[in-house]
């Protein structure tokens, strides 16, 4: 596996932030994709030696753990510049009417990878993995089957077989989202954010066993946990939910990613990268030649106060705002208190929001003191103009007000919820009974 890492392919990782615009929120989250592609490759190698320790009849051999490694260290070699804010920001506004993701890209640059550095993976060639064996690595990062072709009641995967199903749960789980790379972003992205990690991943190995689940009248071999760790389970979901709203949706780190976001969408056309036979690509459009989307990290975005061209102006402005503090600001915020698949907000100045929601899944079998949900949504306007014209900044605010109304919505921030003079008295009630006052 070192030979890998010291490769260009992987090495690339080090310039990609692993919270994209959290950085500009958290000065200590600094860490990149390439220390936690390490660190998820170490920790899927782990939870499959330990099961082939504790139950020896799954017949899990030293090429099956080696696939299950490379795996976890090549699954994000596809990530585009600052992390998600690429696969999930940018590209749905660049090229609209694509369905692209980033483990699509990963599959390509580990194909591309293997292509370029034949001469120097020596250890790789000795270890005498098979076509088979590549087939379920690239399984494996992209957590699904590589080609659709079998009907739902046969074995779609290609890989392995079958009887080895819970090998496809280590690195990617569809099943329930319980895998080795939640694991190792939540411990280090805790570390780095200075939040407490609850969840403890090496109890999780050591009570778990693979046992065969019977589903839709087909009976195969999944990971499963004891009862009794359930609570270890829900500290997992609570730990993740934490991140988001300290974290991955915070107001200010959204707000940085959507100036990024602009100032590439800006700049998409403007910004050229040369790929196979000499050909050039934009921004978006690198992702179909794997020679010019390597050059994409995060530093694309020095490229562009490198320029002097005119039609960079607008991209320029952007990120100089950033630079200098100077964020769009926040209208106005709703919490969704029900559920539905299709909210729309329409107005002439705010554009267009959609909103896509997830379904809860009711706890059976556990603790009433435990939560049922860990899924939220929280709607979210920005205000992208730099002068303020207060007459519109209100219209738009009270249409946000009547919508979040409408749809019943609470609202749980307002930019007057900023103005000094909206407050005359704030009053501070004490669980024990005491109330001060403060004047503004």
């Amino acid at each position: 596996m070192v030979q890998i890492i010291d490769t260009p392919q992987f090495q690339r990782l080090r310039y990609i932030k692993q919270l994209g615009g959290g950085y500009f929120v958290y000065p200590g989250a600094s860490h990149n994709r390439f220390e936690h592609s390490i660190g998820v490759a170490y920790l899927a190698g782990l939870q499959a030696r330990t099961l082939r320790e504790n139950q020896p009849e799954l017949n899990i051999t030293d090429k099956d753990i080696l696939c299950v490694e490379i795996a976890g260290l090549c699954h994000d070699l596809g990530h585009g510049p600052f992390s998600h804010l690429f696969d999930q920001m940018f590209m749905p506004q660049a090229c609209a009417n694509e369905k692209w993701k980033h483990e699509d890209a990963s599959v390509e640059m580990f194909e591309y990878l293997l292509e370029k550095n034949k001469e120097h993976l020596t250890e790789m060639e000795n270890s005498g993995l098979e076509d088979n064996d590549l087939v379920f690595i690239k399984e494996l990062i992209l957590g699904e089957p590589l080609r659709e072709e079998s009907s739902p009641s046969d074995w779609p995967y290609k890989g392995r077989e079958e009887d080895k199903s819970f090998l496809y749960e280590i690195v990617s789980n569809k099943q329930n989202g319980i895998d080795v790379d939640k694991f190792d972003y939540f411990a280090r992205d805790c570390h780095h954010l200075g939040l407490k990690n609850n969840f403890d991943h090496m109890r999780y190995f050591k009570f778990t066993r693979v046992i065969g689940v019977e589903k839709n009248k087909l009976k195969r071999k999944h990971i499963c946990s004891r009862d009794k760790e359930a609570g270890n389970l829900y500290d997992l979901f609570h730990t993740r939910n934490r991140l988001h709203r300290r974290a991955y949706q915070h107001k200010v780190t959204k707000n940085v990613e959507i100036m990024i976001k602009d100032a590439l969408l800006k700049a998409n056309n403007q910004i050229q990268f040369e790929g196979k036979n000499e050909k050039f690509y934009t921004l978006s459009d690198a992702k179909d030649d794997m020679e010019a989307y390597i050059q994409l990290t995060d530093q694309v975005t020095e490229r562009i106060p490198e320029s002097s061209s005119s039609e960079m102006e607008q991209a320029r402005n952007i990120l100089e705002r950033i630079m200098r503090r100077d964020l769009y600001k926040l209208v106005g915020e709703a919490k969704v208190g029900h559920f539905n698949n299709s909210l729309y907000l329409k107005h002439s100045i705010i554009g267009e929001i959609k909103c896509s929601l997830y379904k809860i899944r009711v706890k059976e079998f556990v603790s009433n003191f435990l939560p049922e949900c860990f899924l939220e949504q929280t709607i979210r306007l920005y205000w992208k103009k730099k002068d303020e014209d207060k007459t519109l900044l209100n219209d738009v605010t009270q249409k946000f007000m009547v919508w979040c109304k409408d749809n019943g919505f609470q609202v749980i921030f307002r930019s007057a919820m900023l103005e000094v003079k909206s407050f005359t008295i704030i009053r501070l009630r004490i669980q024990q009974g005491c109330t001060g006052h403060f004047r503004l």
